[in-house]
């Protein structure tokens, strides 16, 4: 089953914990606020002028109950010759790097041209070997990708060339992450485990395992928090754990989720998490203080489930000021969701098949996605003046 179709038998782990982890369960606060939106249903010859923007393959419906505050334009298409499994910009927001088969390729986000093709020669020839996720380091110099062969490759951007090899997982790679800092490498597998990894070095410094919970709970999705204080993990068994990164120690584990959680982003500020799971809604969690001592954190509550996808979500992020939360999901559409309101902005059709991955330029007003058609896009997004 090629990426992107969601099924989690692709995301199994069959492995024997080999870690014992502390932690506590954590569920979300009763009464917390439910958005919906029924935008998906809705017939884009009915929808009013005003509310709609229409590319020739793409089109954008917004909310007609309430004010539109966004214009979405498609700025390039990126073809491919497989799936897109990942999409992520550079921290100067100049480049776009995506991730398919066998290949992981960077491009200018200016001009949409391809910048350049990273293969590993070394690999067999012969099968698949999907690029399931890429992050830039904060300064840019470095690429990390991770694939289906359980490795995970450092490579020297401007050099095109692999620096590091990483080796300990033993399933997929399916997410990564930089610590702020740009020292630590983050990656979370289907093996159960989330790992720290030193950038320089390239060798293991920390292992989070999940040691509680359903024996297929391979990590979905992971993030550090803005101040690299937190380690936020996904998994198949419904819940996310949150570590501690100076002490090893688990806070939280978070629950509240129906079905397996595939997305997790952190809010600008650090005060909330956001994930999206195969139930089909978002949550936004609210952290709390966390612990003064370093071992213990508020109580986490989910302050609003964010429901309008008619299929699994994805993929989830935040804009960089923190005023929109963004969704990709199986039913081919993107979502633009106010985290104030609770309540989506718009839904945008450009894609013929899952959307993947979503990511948003952290200097530009520029969004990317990432699908099964075997296409990335990159889009704008502009704030409407408010009405007076």
């Amino acid at each position: 089953m090629p990426p992107g179709a969601a099924d989690s038998s692709q995301m199994g782990s069959r492995q024997t914990p080999t870690q014992q982890s502390r932690s506590t369960t954590m569920v979300p606060a009763k009464g917390s606020a439910v958005a919906s939106s029924e935008l998906a249903d809705m017939d884009l010859d009915t929808v009013p002028a005003n509310m709609k923007r229409e590319g020739a393959d793409w089109f954008v419906i917004f909310n007609p109950k309430i004010p539109r505050s966004l214009n979405i334009e498609n700025v390039h298409t990126l073809e491919h010759t497989s799936v897109v499994c990942c999409v992520k910009f550079s921290a100067d927001g100049k480049y776009l790097a995506t991730g398919c088969n066998r290949t992981t390729q960077i491009w200018n986000v200016a001009t949409g041209n391809k910048e350049c093709v990273l293969a590993d020669e070394n690999t067999p020839k012969n099968g698949d070997l999907y690029i399931r996720a890429v992050c830039f380091s904060p300064d840019g110099k470095y690429l990390v990708t991770g694939a289906e062969d359980k490795q995970i490759r450092i490579w020297d951007v401007q050099k095109r060339t692999i620096r590091h090899v990483l080796t300990g997982h033993d399933q997929d790679i399916y997410s990564l992450d930089f610590s702020p800092d740009g020292t630590t490498i983050l990656s979370g597998s289907g093996d159960r485990t989330v790992r720290l990894w030193n950038l320089d070095s390239g060798k293991q410094v920390c292992k989070f395992t999940i040691d509680m919970g359903p024996k297929d709970a391979g990590v979905t999705s992971v993030a550090f928090s803005p101040n690299g204080k937190l380690v936020a993990a996904a998994s198949l068994d419904r819940m996310i754990r949150l570590w501690d990164v100076s002490s090893g120690y688990m806070p939280q584990r978070v629950e509240g989720h129906k079905d397996s959680v595939y997305a997790v982003a952190f809010s600008p500020d650090g005060q909330s998490l956001l994930s999206g799971s195969l139930d089909k809604t978002l949550r936004i969690w609210d952290l709390g203080r966390f612990g003064t001592n370093g071992r213990g954190m508020d109580m986490v509550t989910c302050r609003a489930v964010l429901q309008g996808h008619k299929d699994f979500v994805l993929s989830v992020a935040y804009s960089p000021d923190g005023n929109w939360i963004v969704s990709g999901s199986k039913d081919r559409g993107v979502q633009f969701w106010d985290p104030r309101t609770s309540q989506t902005q718009c839904m945008l059709q450009g894609h013929k098949n899952s959307v993947i991955s979503v990511a948003l330029s952290p200097t530009q007003m520029y969004f990317a996605t990432g699908s099964g058609d075997c296409r990335a896009r990159i889009w704008s997004y502009e704030n409407l003046p408010s009405p007076m």
